[in-house]
């Protein structure tokens, strides 16, 4: 009786292997995290941890050549565009020379044809010359040969003149060695020394390029004063 009595005293369920009051330990389902666990969670927060310090580190070490992989890419961008500057500064070239050696072509290409026609100007101009100033005495025959060459040379030049061929007659002009070639010189008290006196042959030029000097006979300057001619200007 007293045994009973005494296990009526003992709280329901502690005796029992599954009851409120059964010792727990790790093996038990659903039980408290044992000592091996918290172990274990150390371990792995430590292993985490030194994890990301590495990546950091990484990062970090990374970090620089990131920037010099940056500059070298900007080295590269900054020299690929001055070749393609320079590139298309050598094609502008290349283009602007090509016209101009275009359009010289066409505006010079009569340069020989023009420099063989003025033989036949210098012909006309002496035949012109060598007629007398006095013709009131001169037959109709002859007046209008005269008129008939005239006009041959008027027209002539006119033609020279449309083709961009101009004649230089520099009479009284002063000297220049660009346009002009001295023949002789000759003493001009009148005169100031370079002062073309005379046109033995006249010039010509196309388009601006001389195709032919005019041939001139100048004033002498006074050697004692230092008047001279230079011709190598």
């Amino acid at each position: 009786m007293e045994n009973s009595e005494n296990n009526n005293d003992i709280p329901e369920g502690f005796d029992e292997p599954t009851g409120p009051f059964a010792k727990r330990n790790k093996s038990t389902p659903g039980g408290l995290e044992s000592y091996d666990s918290f172990a274990e969670a150390d371990a792995q927060a430590a292993f985490d941890r030194e994890q990301e310090l590495e990546e950091q580190d990484s990062d970090a070490d990374s970090a620089p050549a990131e920037h010099d992989r940056v500059a070298e890419l900007e080295q590269e961008v900054a020299k690929m565009k001055d070749q393609a500057l320079r590139a298309l500064a050598e094609a502008e070239n290349a283009r602007r020379r090509a016209t101009k050696d275009r359009e010289d072509a066409s505006r010079f290409a009569v340069s020989g044809f023009a420099r063989d026609l003025l033989a036949v100007s210098d012909n006309l101009r002496r035949a012109l010359e060598s007629v007398p100033e006095d013709v009131s005495g001169a037959s109709d025959q002859f007046t209008n040969l005269l008129a008939g060459v005239e006009a041959t040379e008027r027209e002539l030049l006119k033609i020279f003149e449309k083709h961009g061929i101009q004649k230089i007659a520099p009479m009284d002009e002063k000297f220049d060695p660009n346009f002009h070639e001295v023949m002789f010189e000759a003493p001009m008290p009148d005169k100031e020394a370079g002062t073309v006196i005379q046109v033995m042959e006249a010039g010509y030029i196309l388009n601006g390029r001389l195709i032919r000097p005019a041939r001139v006979g100048v004033a002498k300057g006074d050697a004692a004063s230092g008047n001279t001619i230079n011709e190598s200007v």
